[in-house]
């Protein structure tokens, strides 16, 4: 195991020696989200000076860029009698998806926001074209090259295209930038990521690999250190979409709502369960909108079997080598049956004396990390902002 961290300024250039003597290091990266880590460091002087806000912390593992982003806590400083003279602070970072996520859509990204039109509710529309290509449009005119000069994320680059997803109808006005590109995702299963490539950020999308035959894990095989399954009724099989104009209002076109209804079938294993799906302001389904909104709401009222894994590391099979995030795998449950969910975190645990651990959380995050609140709060707002910016 070698690890070792730097830090950078916003345009990727290193600012200082690299930071040793470092006592601790926890690291997530996680599927579709920012990653979240921590690093414990010795508060030497020189060290202070370059743990500043701006910054950007780099894990290396192995000679291989592990994390790289900004320090969200650049010190949480700590000193007491007991502690050598200069105490010791512990770094919070996030990889540079983080700023992406700071960012929304806006109706017109070619345009301050002050400049944005002022008459209608105007949103930003795609209809009909592909996953990928609206994945990347919307990071690129809200925070890529192609952005206003006052909203770029210094030397953020698009990768190259991975020609993956269908066809998709997108409409977003002043939403969570990063809950706009998960909705886009979705349907198609795609994974999107930034990672540092020498001097550049380079955020591309990706289609996660189907390796259920082979990155299996079973008590037997020596990888699987805990798993819980539930097995639940759906909370919907019809998702019945409500789209067109809003009837409290006298705005043109006429007022006229139109029904869209999107079943799962699931009603033949369990019984009938109704949801209404509020898309009001989309006008009709030409595009195929309100059937994808009631697609991916199945998504989520699907019959609720819930994976809860956490897998360990092995010579036989590895994280990073032979499954990425996204990917979907197999689990062999002690009880027999083998389920199927997908990689949603990646954790490196280090510290210098004990070596390195990584561990893999398969299935619903939700059950197994913090981000259950992060999920709450980021469909709150997801929900009232679609009141809000009608």
């Amino acid at each position: 195991m070698t690890i070792h961290f730097l830090v950078t300024d916003r345009n990727l250039r290193v600012v200082g020696d690299p930071l040793d003597g470092w006592t601790r290091l926890t690291c997530d990266l996680n599927h579709n989200a920012p990653a979240s880590g921590s690093v414990s460091l010795p508060a030497r002087p020189e060290y202070m000076q370059l743990l500043q806000p701006g910054h950007r912390l780099v894990v290396i593992r192995d000679g291989q860029v592990w994390c790289a982003g900004p320090m969200e806590q650049p010190q949480d400083y700590t000193w007491d009698l007991a502690q050598n003279a200069g105490g010791s602070v512990t770094v919070t970072f996030s990889d540079d998806l983080a700023r992406v996520a700071g960012y929304l859509t806006y109706p017109e990204p070619g345009k301050a926001f002050t400049a944005q039109d002022t008459v209608t509710d105007r949103a930003r529309t795609f209809t009909n074209q592909n996953a990928e290509a609206v994945i990347r449009a919307l990071v690129n005119e809200n925070c890529g090259p192609g952005a206003v000069a006052a909203r770029r994320i210094e030397r953020l680059m698009l990768d190259d295209v991975a020609g993956v997803g269908g066809a998709r109808s997108l409409r977003t006005r002043f939403e969570p930038l990063l809950d706009a590109c998960r909705t886009a995702a979705a349907i198609d299963g795609l994974g999107f990521r930034t990672r540092q490539v020498g001097t550049e950020i380079r955020f591309g999308v990706y289609r996660p690999v189907d390796r259920t035959r082979t990155a299996r894990f079973s008590a037997g095989l020596g990888n699987l250190r805990s798993v819980s399954f539930t097995m639940g009724a759906p909370l919907a099989t019809s998702e019945l979409v409500q789209g067109g104009g809003d009837p409290s209002s006298a705005a043109t076109p006429p007022n006229v709502r139109v029904y869209v209804e999107v079943a799962s079938g699931a009603a033949a294993d369990w019984y009938r369960v109704e949801r209404l799906v509020d898309r009001t302001g989309v006008l009709d389904d030409t595009g195929g909108e309100l059937t994808q909104a009631g697609t991916l709401a199945l998504g989520d009222d699907n019959p609720q079997a819930s994976l809860a894994t956490v897998t360990v590391d092995t010579d036989d099979l590895r994280a990073g080598r032979d499954y990425e995030l996204g990917d979907r795998v197999t689990v062999v449950l002690p009880t027999g049956l083998e389920v199927a969910d997908i990689v949603q975190t990646i954790r490196l645990e280090a510290t210098p004396e004990t070596g390195e651990l990584v561990t893999s959380v398969i299935g619903n995050n939700d059950r197994t990390t913090t981000s259950a609140t992060v999920r709450t709060v980021r469909d709150l707002a997801r929900r009232l902002g679609r009141l809000e910016t009608r």
